[in-house]
């Protein structure tokens, strides 16, 4: 299969090497042309633009930034006309459900096929090719793209166009929610007197268990706040959630207040923490180190 993939950042280069190395035909663009050629050593073809990636491609895999960005992507700097029609175009970045279905439907114009295909893991997910997917589109580009979401992980078609998008936003909502939990628990039990890391062992196989309690909960014990989802990363998915509550006109007010906790954060210095940093803004609220 003959694959493009946009954007070679902290997700796409490893999701890049991964197809290469399954035997795939790898095409890449990156707008810093120096992480684009990172994939060359595993065999990558590197483009000057996105047009020239897209144009040759069976499907195309986009790991970029956010829905603005894919959309001047496809549609201001050619890559959407380039494409050939029935090429199926995989967005498996993570960006608002009414962005992916309007991009669908003008993809559509030019009779290529879309999936919003969000992903969960992370890079050591995508290293590992461990990824959890969520897609939304047409149960047979599903089936279609099944060769390259085998590659990155585990795949479920969830339903329409969008809906991949408002499963992630979920995930999100439930990653950023969890993560200011564990954190408040942890400190209180500091401030009270405990070993944060006794404390986060006895409540290990508990009804409290989690896996952000052990990923998570591990940094804050350690300390370790080296960015894997960035502070920003996270509040934008809390807004995303949130602008997409109030589109469909639903009640949000536990994402919201914890919008709120990660804006305090971002604006006070903490942006380029790993989203587990909110343990910094909740430790400096409470005179804690």
């Amino acid at each position: 299969m003959i694959i493009t993939v946009l954007g070679i950042g902290a997700m796409g280069f490893p999701m890049a090497r991964r197809l290469c190395e399954a035997g795939h035909i790898v095409h890449v663009w990156n707008r810093s042309r120096d992480k684009a050629e990172r994939v060359a050593p595993f065999g990558g073809i590197v483009h000057e633009n996105p047009a020239s990636a897209t144009s040759v491609a069976d499907v195309v895999v986009s790991m970029l930034e956010t829905g603005p960005v894919v959309e001047d992507v496809l549609f201001n700097q050619g890559a959407a006309k380039a494409m050939a029609s029935g090429t199926l175009f995989v967005d498996m970045a993570s960006i608002q459900p009414r962005e992916a279905r309007d991009h669908a439907a003008r993809l559509g114009d030019f009779g290529v096929s879309h999936l919003d295909a969000p992903v969960s893991g992370g890079t050591g997910g995508a290293e590992a090719g461990a990824l959890v997917i969520m897609v939304g589109g047409k149960a047979a580009d599903f089936e279609r793209a099944l060769p390259v979401f085998e590659v990155f992980g585990r795949a479920t078609h969830v339903g329409p166009h969008g809906t991949g998008q408002l499963t992630k936003l979920a995930n999100q909502m439930i990653v950023g929610i969890t993560i200011g939990a564990v954190a408040e628990a942890l400190l209180l039990c500091q401030k009270g007197g405990a070993d944060m890391s006794k404390v986060k062992q006895a409540i290990t196989g508990g009804f409290a268990d989690s896996r952000i309690l052990q990923v998570h909960g591990q940094r804050m014990v350690e300390r370790d706040f080296t960015p894997r989802a960035r502070m920003t990363v996270q509040l934008k998915d809390m807004r995303n959630a949130l602008a997409t509550a109030e589109e469909v006109g639903f009640e949000a007010p536990v994402t919201a207040l914890f919008e709120k906790l990660y804006a305090d954060s971002v604006e006070h210095g903490l942006a380029d923490l790993d989203h587990a940093g909110l343990f910094v803004e909740l430790a400096s609220r409470n005179g804690m180190q």
